[in-house]
């Protein structure tokens, strides 16, 4: 078990998970990758509900990416539900998705996500987007662990 909390990215596409933890691996991100396919898995996730109660085991991340068009619950609804559980304010949510619909921009931000990342069309410009979001949300904390 690594001594940093988790990124949790809730992204059913797994050629975008793969290309995000070899990333990841590049950036030098300590963070493990936890990957939740669907938006109801990151809720229960984030909820501690079964299989992830043993917060030993599944703690709270250090940062959620989270995907807008996701099965079952989408990432506006996982944003809703993190929105209403006070107790995850303190978890940072950035979408990343490939919509540039500046609506839906919007609506992600009225929902409590920090930032709003487009997905890039080539593989290789991902990586400077994850030394972003280390750089923003996790060097901070990075020296702590979980």
């Amino acid at each position: 078990m690594s001594d940093y909390a988790p990124i949790l990215v809730a992204e059913d596409e797994e050629s975008d998970v793969m290309f995000l933890r070899r990333a990841l691996r590049k950036a030098a991100i300590p963070h493990p990758l936890v990957v939740a396919a669907n938006g109801r898995e990151a809720i229960q996730y984030l909820n501690g509900d079964p299989p992830y109660s043993d917060r030993a085991q599944h703690p709270l991340p250090a940062l959620l990416l989270v995907d807008l068009k996701l099965p079952h619950v989408d990432g506006f609804g996982v944003l809703a539900w993190r929105q209403s559980h006070s107790h995850l304010k303190q978890v940072p949510a950035v979408v990343l998705t490939s919509s540039q619909h500046p609506e839906d921009k919007a609506r992600a931000i009225h929902l409590g996500a920090l930032d709003y990342l487009v997905k890039p069309q080539h593989p290789e410009a991902l990586l400077p987007m994850v030394q972003q979001l280390h750089a923003r949300w996790l060097a901070p904390n990075s020296g702590s662990p979980a």
